[in-house]
């Protein structure tokens, strides 16, 4: 193994190091935040259409149901998540570390 070969296996070594540090200290919070933020609105949207699954009554009910066949995929671990999930302030206060 000449001089070559190892300049070329320490140059693979430190990319794919690198690589993995950019990930994790960019890449992946940056994807999990956006992955929370998304789920909070995909929450708040359910949850305005749908508020009588947590006893709170809502006038426009009868016009959301429609939406319920698009949405049935969804609704189950929509419901699941957020009878397990603690209170909203708790999930925000962990994305700013309260």
């Amino acid at each position: 193994m000449d001089l070559a070969d190892r300049i070329d296996a320490f140059r693979q070594i430190l990319e794919e190091w690198l690589r993995g540090l950019y990930h994790g200290m960019i890449s992946h919070p940056a994807y999990e935040k956006i992955e929370k933020e998304a789920e909070d609105t995909e929450d708040a949207f359910i949850l305005a259409c749908f508020p009588d699954a947590f006893g709170i009554p809502s006038p426009v009910s009868y016009y959301t149901a429609e939406l319920l066949p698009y949405l049935e995929d969804e609704f189950e671990s929509w419901e699941r998540r957020l009878w397990d999930r603690g209170t909203y302030l708790e999930r925000k206060g962990q994305q700013y570390h309260f």
